[in-house]
């Protein structure tokens, strides 16, 4: 019996000492685990957006004369989005989108040419607090002024520096072949075409971080393709049979994948290719007036609320974590690159201002997922749209009030036929979810998501930039430039 205790005694001190022994080691094995995952090589990520191409403006989707040599061969080596999104129909409050995860009525950006509200939180300064080098390179359009891009000033509250960028290369708006750039205040006048120049100038930033050894986080917004268009001769041969203005048009994106090539030949050549997000998108749909069509076959164009003015091309390349190149179908948007990144980067959620309207689409890049849980919301000029996984609702106004137009994407990809009376439950879903994420955004306007409750004043007038004092110094030299020379001369009248 003495024995029997004994033992019993002597397999209790055992587990006791073990359970000493293993809770620091457990304590020791966590904390290996959060070092090694604080030690992992963060990934760099660079953003690309083109402007105003349409959904169908892409090689890999048969366009009747247009090659994307250099797209097409990212899509293979990546994850292909068949159904992606702007943030909205046109190119400011995309660009408000992307830079926050929110829906851009929320940021104050309500139409093309308003600025950012300076109390959201954006990307760029996310990433670096967390230690990326950070520049843009290219279009702005979020500071207010509106007009052919110009210089954006040194001390321009809402450029790119107030919103995180340390490095900048960049312009108010458009801009094409010999733009004149800012490069953090100091105007220089480059030659060439514009979108070489601005891949030219992230690779001079990203070479510099590869250095340094610090992970970059660059932002490309091209102002290819939109007007006024002027391509090289050379990138105009293969579309002699189009109209002027299409040659040109269709030239510029020749010139634009060509720059692709260049980005993503750059990264390999410095050994960051593995590690680096590569993201390409486009801020808007296509445009009409030309032949062939912009926008494959989709109703409407830029401006519109219909698949045409919304779903734009997208492709993600990160060779270390999408092994398996596929397309898919599920349906993403400008409004997920800011989680998604956040995800990629192990940024802490603080980092994003709430409500977010986006999710993280890392999980799709291993494996198809879905459906999608939070539907795409779009407000733009008194219509409304949401889309929530094969249904897409609209609210468009009109005399009687407003007109409520469903379609099952599904089914009817080019929404030829308005399924709203048949489908009364479907609808009548939608139509809740709607208006309650109307409700969310309407509070966002008035400022309810900021610490003060409220919309601090003044913001910056969305104003011609020909109005802007600073700028007038240089009126007698830009009106002499092909760019300002006829909008200044019709604008100084």
């Amino acid at each position: 019996m003495n024995g029997a205790l004994r033992a019993r005694e002597m397999k209790n001190l055992f587990l006791q000492v073990g359970l000493v022994i293993l809770k620091p080691m457990r304590f020791l094995f966590a904390f290996m685990v959060s070092f090694a995952a604080l030690a992992a090589p963060r990934p760099n990520v660079v953003l690309v957006m083109a402007d105003d191409q349409g959904w169908g403006q892409m090689g890999y989707y048969n366009h009747p004369v247009l090659k994307t040599p250099h797209l097409d061969a990212m899509a293979r080596a990546g994850l292909r989005f068949d159904r992606f999104y702007a943030g909205g129909p046109v190119c400011s409050p995309t660009r408000a989108t992307v830079l926050t995860g929110r829906t851009h009525d929320r940021t104050g950006v309500f139409d093309h040419g308003y600025a950012l509200r300076s109390q959201e939180k954006t990307l760029a300064q996310a990433m670096k607090k967390a230690g990326y080098g950070t520049g843009h390179f290219g279009k702005w359009h979020l500071n207010g002024l509106r007009g052919p891009g110009v210089p954006i000033l040194k001390n321009d509250t809402h450029g790119p520096k107030g919103f995180g960028f340390d490095m900048w290369v960049s312009v108010t708006n458009f801009f094409e072949r010999d733009p004149l750039m800012s490069r953090r205040g100091k105007f220089e006048d480059f030659k060439g075409d514009s979108s070489e120049i601005v891949v030219d100038e992230a690779l001079k930033f990203i070479t510099a971080k590869v250095k340094e050894k610090q992970p970059f986080f660059t932002v490309l917004w091209y102002g290819t393709p939109h007007s006024p268009w002027v391509a090289a001769e050379v990138d105009k041969k293969p579309f002699t049979k189009l109209s002027a203005k299409a040659q040109e048009h269709y030239g510029e994106l020749v010139a634009m994948d060509r720059s692709i090539g260049t980005l993503r030949r750059g990264l390999r050549k410095l050994g960051v290719e593995q590690n680096t997000l590569l993201w390409f998108t486009s801020d808007n749909g296509g445009l009409p007036g030309f032949d062939p069509d912009t926008t494959g076959g989709l109703r409407g164009y830029k401006s519109s609320m219909y698949e045409g003015g919304l779903r734009v091309p997208a492709i993600i390349e990160w060779p270390k974590v999408i092994t398996k190149p596929r397309i898919t179908k599920y349906p993403a948007g400008a409004v997920d690159i800011f989680p998604t990144i956040a995800q990629a980067a192990g940024l802490p959620a603080s980092s994003m201002l709430q409500p977010q309207d986006g999710v993280s689409l890392k999980p799709l890049f291993s494996n198809e997922i879905g459906p999608r849980k939070k539907p795409l919301p779009f407000r733009s000029r008194d219509r409304l749209a949401i889309i929530d996984n094969e249904y897409k609702l609209i609210s468009l106004p009109n005399k009687r009030g407003v007109r409520l137009e469903l379609y099952n994407l599904t089914k009817d990809t080019a929404e030829t036929t308005n399924i709203f009376e048949k489908n009364p439950k479907v609808a009548q879903h939608l139509k809740r979810k709607m208006e309650d994420i109307n409700a969310s955004i309407e509070a966002s306007v008035a400022g309810k998501d900021y610490p003060e409750g409220k919309v601090k004043q003044p913001q910056p007038p969305r104003i011609f930039w020909n109005t802007v004092d600073a700028y007038k110094p240089f009126f007698p030299e830009w009106i002499k430039r092909p760019e300002y020379g006829a909008w200044l001369k019709r604008r100084l009248k």
